[in-house]
């Protein structure tokens, strides 16, 4: 079953090739207008593996970086503290292949799902951004 329109940002195919070159994704221009950027030019951006569906990362993108991911089927993003551009694994190695890109449905988020590449998405080496625990849930024992 496909996505009703409007919904997908980019399309699901696999965005490379047998050699892993990229391909551009697919996506028509009044989709990508339709995104609310919040007062800065940003939209959150939530990474999340194409196979097993957990979350790896958060970052932001503005429009460009939004247009960048898109042209290459890599994930691009806006780095607040650095004010500039970077592609994910550009230095590391630990690269983004981006398959989809849906927007909620304010489309003031987007969830980005990819194959991620290398060692993982978080710069500390672990596989995602979120493994440090905050709150478990307790388990009563029955009497």
């Amino acid at each position: 079953m496909s996505a009703p329109a409007g919904r997908e940002l980019a399309g699901s195919v696999p965005p490379v090739d047998s050699l892993g070159a990229a391909r551009t994704l697919l996506v028509a221009p009044e989709v990508l207008e339709a995104v609310r950027y919040d007062d800065a030019g940003l939209v959150v951006g939530i990474v999340q593996d194409q196979a097993t569906k957990e979350v790896l990362m958060v970052a932001y993108l503005d429009a460009e970086a939004l247009r960048r991911t898109v042209a290459t089927g890599r994930t691009w993003f806006y780095s607040r503290s650095r004010q500039e551009y970077w592609c994910k694994g550009e230095t590391s190695g630990n690269r983004q292949w981006v398959h989809s890109i849906r927007a909620d449905c304010d489309r003031d988020a987007l969830l980005i799902a990819v194959t991620q590449e290398g060692e993982g998405a978080c710069h500390t080496g672990e596989w995602s951004c979120f493994f440090t625990p905050l709150a478990t849930p307790v388990v009563e024992s029955a009497r």
